[in-house]
């Protein structure tokens, strides 16, 4: 499991620009063998994004960043099934998930792929 205490985590530190996530989706899928399995989602985070203005549901976007780390990237859905995508309104797009492998449940039949 991962050291990063997520608990403190400012919104600022979560947020990326549309042009970022454009780019690590764009690479995610020049790369189809990429060996994640899974992705943590803290729940504070999760908390956080459904209090936004509007959210009733949550888009996830698969991406790659400039280091090669595989990312999933949340963004709030308004009920007419609109991502909200506005920095200035306060619609952000998020990056607070953690990649398995580094963040894996070994165990986990899902992991493993064992009935």
């Amino acid at each position: 499991m991962s050291e990063k205490d997520t608990t403190n985590t400012s919104i600022e530190e979560n947020v990326i620009t549309l042009q970022t996530a454009q780019e690590w989706a764009a690479r995610w899928r020049e790369n189809p063998l990429n060996t994640v399995k899974a992705h943590l989602i803290p729940r504070v985070d999760i908390n956080e994004l459904l209090a936004e203005k509007y959210v009733v549901d949550i888009r996830a976007y698969i991406g790659v960043d400039d280091q090669g780390v595989n990312k999933l990237m949340l963004v709030g859905v308004d009920a007419a099934g609109n991502d909200l995508i506005n920095a200035s309104n306060g619609d952000y797009i998020y990056d607070f998930t953690q990649p398995c492998p580094n963040t894996c449940d070994v165990d986990s039949p899902l992991y493993t792929l064992k009935p």
